[in-house]
């Protein structure tokens, strides 16, 4: 099967084009460094190469090698609906991006069944109910990590997954939610993730997990794109490292290379053609 593609497209290129089909990269940081623009950009990028091919070979350029992209793009939030999302993608890159990708973007929205773990009430996050239907419909919710596994087995095979984020589902931990099951649905993803031959892209924010969850993250993940701020003189710089990184991680250590500084343009994030860091 061919390669997919990050949608961040230096990084494609250094890597051949994309990685194996059957992955579950994590992508982990610190607040503002990066991983969720790239999170924005993986998404925009993939969807944008089925709406508009004049946009897509101006901010992106052509897939490189036996690179193709997924047929679908399916963007998870447990806490943000699409409108929200959207917005906050125009703050990446450009506006024009946006609106042309989103068409080609499938966004579900895992607020109902995220919430219900939570005493936030419900007008909140499920908006006007105006019928007797919709309210029995609340009443019988299936919870986040049932409804989370349903949605996946029915759209994941061959396809783009973005999961936002799993730090979410560590912050609903309780009676109902233990951080065990948190751990094994990442070792679940691993897993069935070589049947569906797509690529699942998981967010997480490393401020919120303690050493050992993000230990048992990483661990269960095919590999780890990790984000930080370094201090050089009077200016702060994204960097990304790439993390033990199964079929990626050879290539990029053949060229001595294993730590990016990254940037933020209207194509949305990228690793620097400039400068890599050792």
């Amino acid at each position: 099967m061919a390669n997919l593609p990050f949608g961040v497209s230096r990084l494609d290129r250094i890597i051949g084009g994309g990685v194996p089909p059957g992955n579950v990269v994590l992508l982990v940081g610190e607040s503002g460094a990066g991983a969720r623009e790239f999170l924005y950009t993986s998404a925009a990028m993939n969807a944008l190469g089925h709406a508009d091919d004049d946009l897509f070979d101006l901010h992106y350029g052509g897939l490189e090698g036996d690179t193709s992209l997924p047929d679908e793009v399916h963007y998870i939030s447990f806490t943000a609906g699409a409108g929200s999302i959207e917005r906050e993608m125009t703050y990446t890159m450009a506006d024009e991006i946006v609106e042309a990708a989103v068409s080609e973007i499938t966004f579900k929205d895992f607020s109902p069944e995220y919430f219900q773990l939570s005493p936030i009430p419900r007008d909140w996050y499920m908006g006007e109910m105006t019928t007797l239907q919709d309210l029995g419909e609340q009443h019988n919710r299936d919870g986040v990590m049932s409804a989370l596994g349903d949605y996946l087995t029915a759209n994941a095979a061959g396809n783009l997954v973005l999961i936002d984020s799993i730090t979410d589902l560590v912050g609903a931990v309780n009676d109902e939610l233990a951080w065990n099951e948190i751990a094994m649905l990442m070792r679940g993803l691993m897993k069935a993730s070589h049947q569906w031959g797509g690529l699942i892209v998981v967010l997480a924010n490393q401020e919120t997990l303690a050493p050992t969850e993000l230990g048992h993250l990483m661990d269960a993940a095919s590999g780890t794109l990790q984000f930080e701020w370094e201090s050089g003189g009077s200016q702060r710089a994204r960097t990304m490292v790439v993390r033990a990184f199964r079929g990626v991680l050879a290539r990029l250590e053949s060229e001595n290379i294993v730590r990016f500084e990254t940037e933020i343009h209207e194509g949305g994030l990228d690793v620097s053609d400039v400068r890599k860091i050792r």
